[in-house]
């Protein structure tokens, strides 16, 4: 398997309803919430990719391009999309989708970088890791 194949095997798609619960006082997905859904996405497309221990280091820019109401459905979809040397840069989207009828929009765009950990808690380097444990 190559680096390309590995990236595309390791992309995480989420769905989930939007209910009030969930919503800030204009009735749109809270923030905090939408923050939350990326950073567990990327969090899993992260660890598919490496199969290693990652942590939350930063997330970059987040664009909130659009509101979320409730009664929408989301989806999160994570991406990896790049690798450094102990870093891993997830590329996080939430469309909306509205439950009736067939609109879909880019609603949320942001990237979140995790760091490979070992045993010691200490950053490793994924590259290597993968050459010797997965033939990459």
């Amino acid at each position: 398997m190559n680096l390309d194949e590995r990236i595309k095997q390791s992309e995480v798609r989420v769905f989930k309803p939007v209910f009030a619960t969930n919503t800030n006082h204009y009735d749109t997905l809270h923030g905090g919430v939408a923050m939350h859904m990326m950073d567990e996405a990327a969090f899993m497309a992260a660890t598919r990719f490496s199969r290693l221990p990652v942590v939350t280091v930063s997330s970059d820019k987040v664009n909130f391009t659009k509101p979320i109401p409730s009664g929408t459905i989301v989806e999160v979809v994570a991406r990896v999309a790049e690798l450094g040397r102990t870093s891993i840069k997830v590329g996080v989207d939430i469309f909306v989708e509205q439950m009736y009828n067939e609109t879909r929009d880019l609603a949320i765009h942001g990237v979140l970088t995790f760091v490979a950990l070992g045993e010691d808690k200490r950053p490793v380097a994924i590259r290597e890791h993968l050459e010797q444990q997965m033939g990459i």
